[in-house]
């Protein structure tokens, strides 16, 4: 048995020994070339002087030969701020921006690294930048893989506190890091037109005031400030969770926005408790979209929302508890994608602190078969909630009575193929496309109250003699 293992262990060796034997061999014919799992890397737009994110690429030799780069360099070095790693080494000043004899065995391969942190432009526009990772062949074949991005130059924030009444207004964008705090005695104005880009750990802090001045064609937009792609088809701003979204603390009264556009937050807008008989916030026109935690959360506020979209939040996109609460003419829609254990569209909470709900003419969807979440636990608040002229997904029972539910189109919860996305342009999970606006066949189209509805929709256009229920008037000629 023994002599049997001492000569099986010996086969093994010398065949393993043959085999690197056949794989070390490497040719010089000029037939030979590699193959590159992309001929470009494309780093998208970014921002100057901020590192993105890593992008790879794999390069394969599958010829039956193994194939030795005597070179693989950059070719213009330091010009440009790309930062190259191929099959573990850094092309980096050290080594003058190049790797040598770079070996990839028949039927084998190598991955590449690419990173850049640009420099300034000192332009107002992108401006492209490109560089070429040069692979020399040992067969003197030469073969290259554009490297190339748009850079932005950026207004850098960081750590701010607003202590005076103070206009953010700058040409260039707007990137903030740690964060902006609004003093107790401050008004801070965003206008119309401006973005600001916010890192992971930054957000807005008000103690003070906040006024966003947005218009129909100008918006205000608050985002994350990844503006490349986790994906080639997916851009890191369709992703929740990219900033911390926007806290009004409890000295913070008579804060207004419009037409402003809040997405890929944690928390969208957090309200904290404070009086109810002076105005918290009042957003006309806003969009709070794709939170990975609420998108607004009032406690115990004074809080009113006219021709909003409120969508795709990981908790409630809604949630009021107690306080004094209007809303009209908006589009809350739950419709999520990160993860199906996803909050209510609206959830109310009626306390012995609770004072009074209007819901009109709004539009409450979303996947669940109920996405309405009704907490009474007051006797007296039970007379204090209304919805008129709205269209709701919740089951429509005895409790629905004519007291707090008037007019109201119940959506069909036994529809469980198209649920409440039938309602809506686009409700694409897959790509993480959403358009709110209504569908020409919707059946909030003509549902609204003339009385009560918002003489304008989300867009700033006219809304006719039979408006629609929800944030926009459907497309069709007024």
């Amino acid at each position: 048995m023994k002599i049997k293992s001492v000569i099986a262990i010996v086969f093994s060796v010398s065949m393993m020994l043959l085999s690197c034997s056949d794989s070390d061999s490497f040719s010089t014919s000029p037939a030979l070339h590699l193959t590159f799992s992309e001929d470009s890397i494309s780093l998208d737009t970014v921002f100057s002087t901020v590192p993105t994110a890593t992008r790879t690429f794999w390069v394969y030799n599958h010829s039956e030969d193994g194939i030795r780069c005597t070179t693989v360099r950059l070719q213009r070095g330091n010009q440009t701020g790309f930062r190259v790693n191929v099959d573990g080494t850094y092309l980096g000043q050290s080594v003058g921006y190049q790797t040598q004899n770079v070996e990839i065995r028949a039927g084998d391969s190598i991955r590449v690294f690419v990173e850049l942190t640009s420099p300034n432009n000192y332009g107002l526009t992108p401006k492209l930048i490109e560089d070429n990772l040069i692979f020399s062949l040992e067969n003197g074949n030469e073969q290259k893989v554009n490297l190339n991005a748009y850079s932005w130059d950026a207004t850098i924030l960081n750590n701010v506190t607003i202590d005076k009444d103070s206009t953010l207004e700058e040409i260039r964008p707007i990137i903030v890091y740690g964060g902006i705090t609004v003093g107790e005695n401050a008004t801070l104005t965003i206008p119309e037109g401006t973005t600001i880009y916010f890192h992971h750990d930054a957000g807005i802090d008000v103690h003070g005031r906040l006024v966003t001045q947005g218009m129909p064609e100008r918006a205000v937009v608050l985002r994350g400030d990844r503006i490349d792609r986790m994906f080639a088809d997916l851009p890191y701003d369709n992703i929740s969770g990219q900033w911390k979204g926007i806290r009004f603390h409890q000295t913070s009264f008579d804060n207004t926005m419009a037409y402003t556009d809040l997405h890929g937050a944690n928390d969208g807008i957090v309200c904290d408790s404070s009086a109810t008989d002076r105005p918290k916030l009042t957003m006309d026109a806003c969009t709070v979209h794709n939170c990975q935690g609420y998108g607004i959360a009032a406690r115990y506020v004074q809080l009113t929302l006219t021709n909003c979209q409120i969508s795709n939040t990981l908790n409630d996109c809604l949630s009021v508890e107690g306080g004094v609460t209007l809303l009209n003419n908006c589009t809350i829609a739950q419709f999520y994608p990160f993860n199906g254990v996803r909050g209510a569209a609206l959830s109310v909470t009626a306390d012995a602190l609770f004072k009074s709900l209007q819901c009109r003419n709004t539009l409450i969807t979303g996947y669940d078969d109920n996405v309405l979440r009704m907490a009474v636990t007051d006797t007296a608040a039970r007379h204090q909630y209304q919805f008129d002229d709205c269209l709701i997904r919740t089951p429509k029972t005895t409790t629905k009575d004519s007291v707090h539910y008037n007019r109201v189109v119940y959506e069909d919860v036994t529809d469980t193929v198209r649920y409440g996305y039938r309602q809506f342009v686009k409700v694409d999970t897959d790509k993480l496309r959403y358009d709110f606006h209504l569908k020409d066949k919707s059946a909030a189209i003509g549902k609204a109250n003339p009385t009560t509805a918002m003489p304008a929709d989300r867009n700033g256009l006219k809304r006719d003699d039979q408006p629609d229920i929800g944030a926009y008037e459907a497309f069709r000629t007024n």
